[in-house]
């Protein structure tokens, strides 16, 4: 049992949009109530102190790509003041999708990367895969923001590539991956380094752009997760470890699909505010709370 003197603060922020609420942070801070913990949802753009907490756990913030800057200065300002989880540094190094080629120089297989920051990149980048499917998004977004599923010669995904890097962002050219456009998408997560359950979500994106239904609203189901696929996860934990500097993360989500045309690859690796889906697993809620418990000494 904890110490009730210890506070921990759960980062959320103050609204959801109706689909895609935060199932997470009731469950958890109940948990940790029950431990003896004294635990509270902060809001990440409020006043609050953060130095009145023994350790803040990131969790929600799934506004902060609407106010980057924002988010950047309370990063730096709680990593001051407190502890925070997953660690700043790291987060900031998650925050944009280039971490995805310092994941495969580390020897992940990724889903295959094009960052285009001209127009002429994204032409190039454009005009390699034909008349495939490409995902066009942006290197630093949450949420499918800006992102689309496109022939690679429509010029709805020039235009949005194009829009991405006119705003000062790099926009990525990734290959359709037909297994992803069929829903095969599978996330691995792990609490504290150890695997804890999969989900699938379905497919997000529609062909021709946009989401399908027209508004970001995922599907969770738990499944099995393969032998191939928990050492898999593993090994992309090492390697964020290494390319980091840092120890194992207290959460991540790795988001892989098993291809025909590139074998089992990441698609992305969320570090930052992965929703755990603790509403369709449950008994991972004990897990976290343990492991923030731990955490905290």
């Amino acid at each position: 049992m904890a110490s009730s003197s210890q506070r921990i603060g759960i980062v959320v922020t103050d609204s959801y949009p109706a689909e895609d609420p935060d199932h997470d942070t009731p469950l958890l801070i109940s948990a940790l109530r029950d431990r003896g913990v004294d635990a509270a949802p902060v809001v990440w753009h409020d006043d609050d102190d953060p130095s009145v907490f023994d350790l803040l756990v990131i969790r929600s913030p799934w506004d902060y790509p609407e106010r980057a800057d924002d988010f950047a200065a309370w990063l730096d300002r709680a990593g001051t003041a407190t502890r925070v989880l997953n660690p700043p540094p790291v987060v900031r190094w998650n925050l944009d999708k280039h971490y995805l080629r310092d994941l495969a120089d580390a020897g992940i297989a990724v889903v295959p990367t094009d960052y285009a920051r001209t127009a002429d990149e994204i032409r190039r980048a454009l005009a390699a895969h034909g008349t495939g499917g490409v995902v066009v998004k942006p290197a630093v977004s949450a949420g499918a923001r800006d992102t689309g599923l496109f022939d690679a010669a429509d010029p709805a995904a020039l235009a949005l590539a194009e829009r991405i890097v006119a705003g000062g962002g790099v926009a990525m050219i990734q290959p359709e991956v037909p297994e992803l456009s069929a829903g095969a998408e599978k996330a691995l997560y792990a609490i504290d380094g150890h695997f804890t359950h999969a989900i699938a979500k379905g497919a997000l994106l529609a062909h021709g752009g946009g989401l399908i239904g027209g508004v970001y609203v995922e599907h969770p189901e738990p499944v099995a997760a393969t032998d191939a696929e928990r050492a898999f996860a593993d090994d992309v934990l090492r390697a964020v470890a290494a390319v980091t500097g840092h120890d194992v993360p207290l959460y991540a989500r790795i988001d892989t699909v098993d291809s025909a045309d590139h074998g089992l690859v990441v698609l992305e690796v969320e570090l930052v505010e992965p929703a755990l889906n603790l509403h369709v697993a449950p008994h991972v809620t004990d897990v976290v709370a343990d492991a923030i418990i731990r955490a905290v000494g």
